[in-house]
């Protein structure tokens, strides 16, 4: 019996991951049992009365910086055998092969950055991953945290209703998918290929990987060199 997945979200903004958490594939993998989420409103975990997680940067410049006490009393409250990620533009860029590690794991835990980030001491002590979703600057840690959630989550064992749909999906086997049609047959003069209405299972299967292959040269070269 496959044990559920715990994932607890560390926020400032914990109202934006209601809709994204309760709709789709997270809805059901969490009616399915397959995982839990918790999201936690960092505020909870300060010690002033005006609730306060940011505060200026020693040493001059601008913006603020989101302060260690906070954090360190949220991870302190929640951490039990779980991986600590911080979703941060400093982080290893995110792709399939991270995905894959990561949704094995039984417990995680998210931490969404702001402001100019956090204070480096969080990084140091608690911190056991950084991850970025790209090489551009966001508001928050907010929307990377959902990116990943959405990416290890489906591929939880028993999450999707087909499995083997898993192994032809872009990034499987470095390459990015091949075209997919559906009907009519027909549309406005432009067809279906035919080798995709044959029934001949071997001939569809050959033109699937090499469509893939032609996809990813003119598309992503960089992947067939990453292999």
């Amino acid at each position: 019996m496959d044990l559920t997945m715990r994932i607890d979200i560390i926020t400032i903004f914990p109202k934006m991951f209601e809709p994204v958490l309760n709709e789709s594939i997270m809805r059901r993998a969490q009616a399915k049992g397959k995982v839990k989420f918790f999201i936690h409103d960092l505020r909870d975990y300060t010690s002033d009365k005006h609730r306060k997680v940011d505060d200026r940067v020693f040493g001059g410049g601008s913006g603020m910086l989101m302060r260690p006490e906070p954090i360190f009393n949220a991870i302190a409250k929640l951490k039990r055998q779980a991986k600590v990620i911080l979703l941060s533009p400093q982080g290893k860029k995110l792709d399939q092969k991270i995905v894959k590690r990561l949704s094995k794991e039984k417990n995680l835990i998210l931490i969404c950055g702001h402001y100019e980030g956090v204070d480096e001491r969080v990084r140091e002590k608690l911190v056991d991953e950084e991850i970025s979703i790209g090489d551009y600057v966001l508001t928050g840690g907010e929307l990377p945290a959902m990116v990943l959630v959405d990416s290890l989550v489906r591929l939880i064992p028993g999450v999707l209703g087909d499995k083997n749909s898993l192994n032809f999906e872009s990034f499987e086997g470095n390459l990015l998918e091949h075209p997919h049609y559906t009907r009519p047959a027909n549309f406005r003069r432009m067809k279906v290929p035919e080798v995709l209405l044959s029934g001949d299972h071997q001939k569809i299967e050959a033109w699937r990987k090499k469509e893939a292959l032609k996809r990813t040269k003119q598309r992503r070269p960089d992947l067939l060199n990453s292999k």
